[in-house]
């Protein structure tokens, strides 16, 4: 409730003693306001403790079962370590020593600050009874029975009634204060301080930010492993859906042409190609959408639509409804590409365990293409409708697991806790930073849904990144429109014995992951010995395609030049191992540098590589018979042979001007400017938890 303004009556009945006295007490109100916020944070802050402790307790209890000599797993920052059992009890009991004393320290605090509150409860009283008996002496001295002094007085005590009134809606002590100004400029300053610190809706906003060891915050859900093994599980499955939906009608071509009396092999083309047209479109919306309003209300909206396009897939009337919903399938599977990566980045702090994670992740990206021309191989014999039919049960069980993934983007958590506490308080003055946000249409298609447009377009890691992904990407797709022109163009396949030489693509990723692990063991030891090239960022994972580009490009020789009758059709199947491994060292290791190059941002530079190698890998399929059918099936392998050959100077360039390039991006630039500046808040409320006056884990913006 607002103070009311005085007239020049007013200003004229009171006197400068009174203007100081009111300065005091609205002071002390102010303060008192202070005092209650951080008092509720605090009380938050002591029950997340408590919890921690109950925790710690808990795991202490079970490991009481345990023989002495046993060694149990024991997480050290996001990594799991076998200690002996005594070793991890000490840590333990150490953990619990470190959070009674800091509970101990936060009930100080908190006890300081109620007596501060009780002292200025008193003070203001003391005031209130003050100001009343000078009142009453005023009205005794004034009393002669004039009809001006008796109208100052009404007017005097209507200001009073309203002060109180104000107050006690406010919920703090009622405090009659007369209000006196020199000038009007003194005037409405005086009650601007007055009506800010009556009405809440115009106090100073408090922003949250997550306090060191949160346990809502994604980075610290290592004490409940289970947790992130289950959100990286389910980012998996979605991913293998999305990817084994692109190439499911690859072994039902035939019955699909036959069906739908389709004779233009152009045409035959297009159920894999919209599909992946879909996934241009999708990730330029879902990943900033994602960065937006969180991972798992995208996700899961999108999965829904994607199971219902599949269906309707399953019971097409005809070849154009077919196709309208190949495209809208390909477009709502593209969100799992887009967003699983930002998903891995959410929860894993250390860039080696996300990089084992993203490293699952494209392992998933590369096995779902070559398992589904095998199901739609030998499904579609008895009718093509059973490939989609087979898609949606796959898809539906995949659905339920989705709906209890929680939330992992860490600006989206605060924002619910920003409504809870605001619900809770009655505060409408506490915020999240996403909720200070600029939104609106506008903002939406200027910025948010721009961004992975702009960083292909002004960033140099994005661009090239995308251009050696994209290339890699067109050729695996490819290989779905060769594949059968040599297996049952050369050796006489059937059309479901035709998807089982995708199986040596897809051994490839395994072997790959037992390199990846291999490099990470490496860099881990060089790390240990200070060297100096694991301190360089480029050295992380840049490293793996540097090995996967040759790879790459000798897999490509190999099928070309082995692809005859005379030779055993094995031969040109084992190309497909090293060609499985190229290709997810190839995209682990961009992927990645691309992820931490990009932090926050990093949905959005996956959404700009995942829409990139989507164009190509849905244009250059269409290509691959004329290709094939001119060059041979050597010549046309041997092109794609020379054009990777070409890409692979791209990681080696990283490696060498990679720093550079970063140092001169304004994304990264913007990036460093926040980490500088949450270290900056870090530090500020680590000193302001010596003072009782500040807020902790927060801002304060006018």
């Amino acid at each position: 409730m607002q103070r009311r303004m005085l007239s020049k009556d007013d200003e004229a009945a009171v006197g400068n003693d009174e203007t100081e006295v009111r300065r005091e007490d609205q002071d002390k109100i102010n303060k008192f306001s202070r005092l209650h916020q951080r008092e509720l944070l605090l009380e938050e802050e002591l029950k997340g403790k408590a919890k921690h402790k109950e925790d710690l307790e808990e795991i202490s209890n079970e490991l009481e079962l345990a023989d002495e000599d046993e060694k149990v797993p024991y997480k050290l920052g996001d990594a799991f370590m076998m200690l002996p059992l005594p070793e991890v009890q000490e840590l333990l009991s150490k953990s619990s020593r470190e959070i009674e004393n800091s509970v101990s320290a936060t009930e100080s605090k908190l006890s300081t600050i109620r007596e501060e509150m009780e002292s200025l409860k008193v003070d203001l009283s003391d005031c209130r009874s003050r100001h009343e008996n000078d009142g009453g002496d005023k009205e005794e001295t004034g009393g002669q029975g004039s009809q001006d002094s008796y109208g100052e007085k009404s007017r005097h005590q209507e200001m009073e009634t309203s002060t109180d009134q104000g107050n006690i809606e406010d919920g703090r002590e009622p405090v009659k204060v007369r209000l006196a100004a020199v000038d009007a400029k003194q005037r409405h300053q005086l009650e601007n301080e007055d009506n800010l610190a009556s009405d809440p809706s115009k106090s100073p906003r408090v922003v949250l930010s997550f306090p060191r060891g949160d346990l809502e915050n994604p980075y610290n859900w290592s004490k409940s492993q289970g947790r992130k093994l289950f959100v990286l599980f389910v980012g998996i499955v979605s991913v293998i859906n999305s990817t084994l939906g692109s190439s499911l009608p690859s072994g039902a071509i035939e019955y699909l042409a036959d069906y739908f009396h389709i004779t233009n092999q152009a045409q035959l083309v297009l159920p894999i190609s919209l599909f992946l047209v879909g996934y241009v479109f999708g990730p330029i919306i879902f990943a900033p959408l994602s960065e937006t309003y969180g991972r798992r209300g995208v996700m899961v909206t999108t999965f829904i639509f994607f199971t219902i396009f599949t269906t309707a897939c399953a019971v097409a009337p005809s070849w154009p409804f077919f196709l309208v919903f190949r495209l809208l399938c390909g477009i709502t599977a593209s969100s799992a590409i887009a967003v699983v990566g930002g998903l891995y980045a959410d929860i894993y702090a250390d860039p080696i365990i996300r990089g084992r994670a993203l490293a699952f992740f494209m392992a998933a990206t590369s096995c779902g293409p070559t398992l589904a021309p095998i199901i739609s191989g030998f499904l579609s014999v008895a009718t093509w409708r059973w490939t989609f039919w087979a898609g949606l049960i796959i898809a539906g069980v995949s659905l339920v697991l989705l709906f209890f993934m929680p939330e992992t983007y860490g600006p989206t958590i605060l924002k619910h806790r920003a409504q809870k506490m605001r619900r809770e308080t009655g505060k409408p003055n506490i915020y999240a930073p996403i909720e200070l946000e600029k939104k609106g249409a506008r903002q939406m298609m200027t910025v948010t849904l721009t961004r992975p447009i702009r960083m292909v377009l002004f960033e140099a890691i994005v661009l090239f990144a995308c251009l050696y992904l994209s290339i890699a990407y067109a050729i695996f797709y490819l290989y779905f429109e060769a594949y059968p022109l040599i297996f049952e163009g050369i050796y006489g396949f059937n059309s479901g014995t035709a998807g089982l030489p995708f199986l040596g693509i897809a051994v490839g990723p395994f072997l790959a992951m037992g390199i990846f692990v291999y490099w990470d063991t490496v860099l881990m030891r060089a790390k240990t010995a200070n060297a100096h090239w694991a301190q360089i960022e480029e050295y992380r994972r840049l490293p793996l395609a540097c090995l996967g580009g040759p790879l790459y490009v000798i897999s490509l020789f190999w099928l070309g030049w082995t692809a005859n009758a005379n030779i055993h059709w094995i031969v040109p199947i084992l190309s497909g191992v090293p060609f499985g491994v190229a290709f997810l060292l190839v995209f682990t290791a961009l992927l990645n540098y691309v992820a931490d190059a990009y932090k926050i941002f990093a949905a959005s530079g996956l959404a700009a590589t995942s829409a990139c190698r989507s164009i190509f890998g849905a244009v250059l399929p269409i290509a691959a018979r004329p290709m094939y059918d001119n060059l041979g099936i050597a010549w046309a392998s041997s092109l794609l042979g020379f054009l990777s050959l070409g890409m692979c100077i791209i990681p080696f360039a990283f490696i060498k001007y990679g720093d550079r390039i970063r140092a001169n991006s304004k994304f990264c630039q913007e990036l460093r400017e926040q980490e500088a500046e949450h270290e900056h808040e870090r530090k500020r409320d680590e000193s302001d938890a010596s003072s009782p006056d500040e807020e902790i884990h927060a801002q304060h913006f006018p």
